[in-house]
């Protein structure tokens, strides 16, 4: 199974999402791209990745047209809030998806706010892409 997974930057809630839903099944084949990917993740987030026990240290920010000519089982978009534009993928895809997620590298205030919203969005991702994994992907395996 092939799955892409989407955001603006590629350097977050994408590599997080990739990190756990390739922690769930080694067996799936899962990338992550931005359609205006930033070329490096983010250090918090693989810092509180590192600290779930999932290293993403190792993945790369990748845009989307490296992915764009591949067939997709699903590609599934991450972005949130209301002022962010969720990317198109127009490549051949079998199931589109959205689960939006805030995007904690836009946190401001003290040190301990922003990292209390990057682990906020790194549990909601794990628990919305476990649900996801259970629920549709290993089903349709």
């Amino acid at each position: 199974m092939k799955i892409l997974i989407l955001c603006t930057g590629n350097s977050c809630r994408s590599q997080m999402a990739h990190g756990f839903l390739q922690s769930f099944d080694p067996e799936l084949s899962v990338y992550s791209a931005g359609t205006k990917a930033s070329g490096q993740v983010n250090p918090k987030a693989i810092e509180v990745m590192k600290d779930a026990g999932v290293d993403i240290s190792h993945h790369t920010s990748d845009p989307v047209e490296k992915y764009i000519h591949d067939e997709w089982d699903y590609v599934i978009t991450v972005c949130g809030g209301a002022n962010e534009t969720c990317p198109t993928f127009s490549g051949k895809v079998k199931n589109r998806l959205h689960i939006g997620f805030d995007d904690p590298s836009e946190a401001t205030r003290t040190p301990e706010f922003i990292q209390s919203e990057y682990i906020r969005v790194k549990d909601e991702i794990k628990k919305a892409f476990y649900e996801l994994y259970l629920n549709i992907i290993k089903v349709h395996e």
